[in-house]
């Protein structure tokens, strides 16, 4: 198999070239119902092209929650599929969240349905949980490296009950989110000009000036706009790691749907202020 071009540096690129924003498509129920679409596949389909077509083109990065898709069965997973070959047609990439762990044989398949070139769900990038233990990833990351693609791995999320994993303290008095940050910092060693495997790293957290951010790789930040983190909170949460933060903007460009100009407006104005906000620290 032809190894791509490191995720990282496609990445980097596209952050430089349109903006470091994420968008998410998260099709639930009451959002479809807010663009007056049925809670079914065709409510689906239309509601997962009408983003792509507005936002795909200017985008760094396209965000599909596989659970949305996945909960109508094999026909979800058939619009997810196309949504994603779409996506990557228009120049965005591609971050599947899927949120995948376990371990073996079962972490390998797992990595092949979303990083194997071939695989119909084939994504630059996968979200993964290391909450059985760093090296469970292992066969994802293997993969990941032949195939160009990258990981974020669940460090220090946003949701107030993962404080109770991620905060606790290890018997070497390092914290487990702090120990994910450290193993991800050494898989992007002398990487150029961003690593490929990245954290997810809550943009709502506050003061992380006791964390180690410095990984060498990306930071997938949720909690921009309606969990009530704003652009402008960015410098001081991530401080001198902010330009490799991705932060991620989901009901608060997607409530503007189903009109695709009103979509194509809300994304560019928060890729703007990301940008302004990150160039300005």
């Amino acid at each position: 198999m032809t190894v791509r071009e490191p995720f990282g540096a496609r990445l980097r690129r596209a952050m430089d070239e349109r903006g470091p924003l994420c968008v998410g498509i998260d099709p639930h129920a009451s959002l479809l119902a807010d663009w007056g679409l049925n809670d079914d596949v065709a409510g689906l389909e239309r509601f997962s092209r009408t983003v792509v077509e507005a936002v795909a083109d200017r985008v760094a990065v396209l965000k599909p929650q596989s659970a949305f898709f996945e909960r109508f069965g094999s026909r979800g997973v058939a619009v997810l599929e196309t949504s994603v070959q779409e996506a990557r047609e228009a120049g965005a990439l591609v971050l599947m969240d899927a949120k995948r762990g376990d371990i073996g044989s079962t972490m390998a398949a797992y990595a092949e349905s979303f990083l194997h070139k071939d695989a119909p769900l084939f994504s630059d990038a996968l979200t993964v949980s290391p909450y059985l233990g760093y090296g469970s990833l292992k066969p994802a990351v293997e993969l990941a490296r032949e195939s160009g693609a990258g990981l974020f791995v669940l460090a220090l999320t946003s949701n107030p009950e993962g404080g109770e994993v991620q905060h606790a303290v290890r018997e070497d008095g390092r914290s487990v989110g702090a120990t994910m940050l450290a193993h991800l910092a050494a898989e992007n060693a002398g990487e150029e000009p961003l690593g490929s495997f990245g954290a997810v790293v809550g943009a709502t957290l506050g003061d992380l000036s006791s964390y180690d951010l410095g990984i060498n790789g990306p930071l997938l930040a949720p909690g921009i706009g309606a969990q009530g983190a704003t652009p402008a909170d960015l410098p001081r949460v991530f401080g001198a790691a902010v330009r490799n933060v991705v932060p991620n903007v989901s009901r608060g460009v997607l409530r503007h749907g189903p009109d695709t100009d009103a979509l194509r407006t809300a994304a560019d104005r928060f890729a703007a202020e990301i940008r302004a906000a990150v160039t300005a620290s």
